[in-house]
């Protein structure tokens, strides 16, 4: 019998509870619904008001893998969605996770959450900028904080301050809030930063997505600031045998990086952290963090 439960007044069926989703730690999809009640409070600012695409993997990451933009079947109408028009498209809606009832509804289905740097109603007007550090082996996330160190100086050097969460895969992001500003131009401004720290770091930094070029080295993935990409979601687990968390991390976590497991973040550690921590990306939510692009 499927289990019942109201969360903030919605009754909500949750399913196979005891299905083990990662195998690497036999991580139940309960113990998944339980991290996400847990950190509701801290997941929530960074969807709400974004429309919201999942990588759904119901049977754990060896299953099968499918992104979707558009509400899943049987999304109950009291779930929002919002209007994002697409060439192939122009009508189509996406989902907004507004609250603790919606984000239990999506994790029920079992899901990564990316959302884009933008909110609902200003579409491709980003508030943020973001830097996806991706090492292609055998470099490591080691290389990626040496990279992201680089790079927060240079953003400092035009007045944005960069915080930095780990991917929840073997990479590193980095966020930077801003004033509203139009998509293309952040698109632009990140390319030339990677550009530039491909010139400035040339056996550490490659700028290019081709496989050939990133061996041993950090792609500096620009492109997710592009209206219509998206990024993993701060908090958000990921589709892998451990229960990787895309989780932040402190200045102090990426300067004393010298081992890859140091940024291995799991379900279980994220609790704790907001504790110790606090939100660690708190100012992408104050508008007098928030940086012009030069």
């Amino acid at each position: 019998m499927t289990p019942i439960t109201e969360v903030e007044g919605r009754r909500l069926a949750l399913s196979n509870l005891d299905k083990v989703l990662h195998p690497a730690t036999g991580t139940t999809k309960g113990e998944l619904l339980h991290y996400y009640a847990t950190v509701g409070a801290a997941i929530l600012p960074h969807l709400r008001d974004r429309p919201v695409s999942f990588l759904r993997y119901p049977d754990g990451p060896d299953g099968q893998l499918f992104f979707t933009k558009n509400p899943p079947p049987g999304t109950p109408a009291w779930v929002k969605t919002t209007p994002v028009p697409r060439s192939e498209d122009p009508r189509a809606r996406q989902v907004m996770i507004q609250d603790l009832a919606s984000l239990m509804w999506a994790a029920n289905l079992v899901v990564e959450f990316h959302t884009p740097q933008w909110r609902a109603g200003a579409q491709a007007v980003a508030d943020r900028l973001v830097l996806d550090l991706d090492p292609g082996p055998p470099a490591s996330v080691v290389e990626c904080c040496l990279v992201a160190r680089h790079l927060r100086e240079r953003l400092a050097a035009d007045g944005l301050t960069a915080y930095a969460k780990t991917s929840g895969a073997k990479g590193l992001h980095l966020l930077v809030p801003l004033e509203p500003t139009p998509s293309e131009q952040v698109s632009a401004y990140a390319r030339r930063l990677a550009v530039e720290a491909e010139a400035e770091l040339p056996r550490l930094v490659v700028h290019r997505m081709a496989k050939a070029l990133r061996r041993g080295k950090v792609f500096v993935d620009h492109s997710q600031n592009a209206a219509a990409k998206t990024t993993a979601t701060p908090y958000t687990l990921r589709a892998r045998p451990l229960p990787a968390v895309s989780a932040p991390v402190t200045w102090a976590e990426v300067e004393a990086c010298t081992s890859p497991d140091r940024l291995v973040l799991l379900l279980d550690d994220i609790a704790p952290r907001l504790e110790r921590y606090g939100e660690l990306l708190a100012p992408l939510f104050d508008p007098a963090a928030a940086g012009a692009l030069p």
